[in-house]
């Protein structure tokens, strides 16, 4: 009996003499990796340790990350260990085709294929660069492109009878769609497109540098249109609510003045779209890549070789579950039914009947 938990613990400790003659093969470096993802049935991308009820595309990533043997275990119960960052973090049923996020992982043999190897496969990592030690994906990315995928008769005007699939965008209302996203460009307060944020707080002035909508497509028989926006930050359901107000403003719920007001002081009723259509498209991190891009020892963070790779993922993955799952669940349909309900000029009013008081 002694002799078989003697052969045991030699055999164990063999093992562990092998996992540490790998482990020092392979020392851990700070790398980003690139990834994709569908947000559907996900509670965001941010992982919440002790609530497993909620699952997020984090708790898949780390645990593909232990089980294909970049990280030992303990540091996928206390990410802060391997240095874990993301660039952004998607809300609820979000997707994206270019997250980044930055961790010190072990260098092993085909990484990459072991740790998809291990993830579901609307979950991809497309990519994977060594970056400088004291790299954090969130402070260094300058910019964050997202896209907004959404069916156009969200755009007919309150009172037009519409067939949502026979519906299609005329030029006059893209035109119009466009002059008020434009709107949104340069610095703007926008506590009222967040929640949890004050008139006065610095932090909820946000500056965005681009914003339009492109041509409609027809996909399934229904005609859709991509919104693409790119700004430094943005706050939770900021691009929601900015995509909100302005389909709001163009059925004729809300007249054009609101957007300025919003921007005030005033507390303004912001409907906020859904999430389905939502993908966070791309990271950038320009000032690093002028810094460290072309030192000799690191690569620019771009990923034009892994484009490819991205649109395939995009056409599989994202825009199949955004189509379904619209025509499915009418997530936008249902949602366009609650704008009567909002009350877009009670702030407006209020000050009036505020000043009649005062005199």
């Amino acid at each position: 009996e002694e002799n078989g938990h003697q052969s045991k613990r030699l055999k164990r400790d063999a093992d562990e003499e092998d996992a540490e003659d790998q482990n020092k093969k392979s020392p851990k470096r700070k790398i980003v990796l690139l990834m994709a993802y569908s947000g559907k049935g996900y509670h965001g991308m941010q992982r919440n340790v002790g609530s497993s009820q909620f699952k997020t595309i984090e708790d898949d990533l780390v645990s593909a990350l232990v089980q294909s043997g970049c990280i030992p275990e303990n540091h996928g119960e206390d990410m802060k260990k391997m240095s874990f960052q993301r660039c952004a973090r998607t809300d609820k049923g979000v997707s994206a085709a270019g997250q980044i996020v930055s961790l010190k992982v072990r260098l092993i043999d085909d990484i990459l294929e072991k740790i998809n190897n291990h993830l579901p496969s609307h979950i991809r990592i497309l990519g994977l660069k060594r970056v400088t030690g004291g790299f954090n994906s969130k402070n260094k990315c300058d910019a964050r492109t997202y896209s907004y995928m959404l069916p156009t008769f969200a755009f007919a005007h309150k009172d037009q009878e519409v067939q949502e699939e026979l519906y299609r965008l005329d030029r006059e209302t893209l035109e119009r769609v466009n002059k008020l996203l434009a709107c949104y460009k340069g610095t703007h307060n926008f506590h009222n497109f967040t929640s949890q944020k004050g008139p006065r707080d610095p932090s909820a002035k946000r500056y965005i540098m681009e914003m339009y909508c492109g041509e409609p497509f027809v996909r399934e028989n229904m005609e859709f249109a991509v919104i693409e926006v790119k700004g430094q930050s943005f706050m939770m359901h900021q691009i929601r609510k900015m995509i909100g107000l302005v389909i709001a403003i163009v059925k004729g719920y809300a007249a054009e003045s609101i957007m300025e007001r919003s921007w005030g002081e005033e507390k303004v009723d912001v409907p906020k779209a859904p999430g389905l259509g939502l993908v966070l498209e791309k990271v950038h991190f320009e000032k690093y890549n002028r810094r460290f891009g072309n030192d000799g020892l690191h690569e620019p963070l771009e990923w034009t070789e892994e484009e490819e790779k991205i649109a395939v993922f995009k056409e599989q993955y994202i825009y199949p579950t955004i189509i379904n799952t619209e025509k499915e669940e009418k997530s936008m349909a249902n949602w366009l039914n609650t704008l009567p309900i909002h009350d877009f000029n009670s702030s407006a009013v209020e000050m009036q009947t505020n000043n009649k008081n005062s005199k």
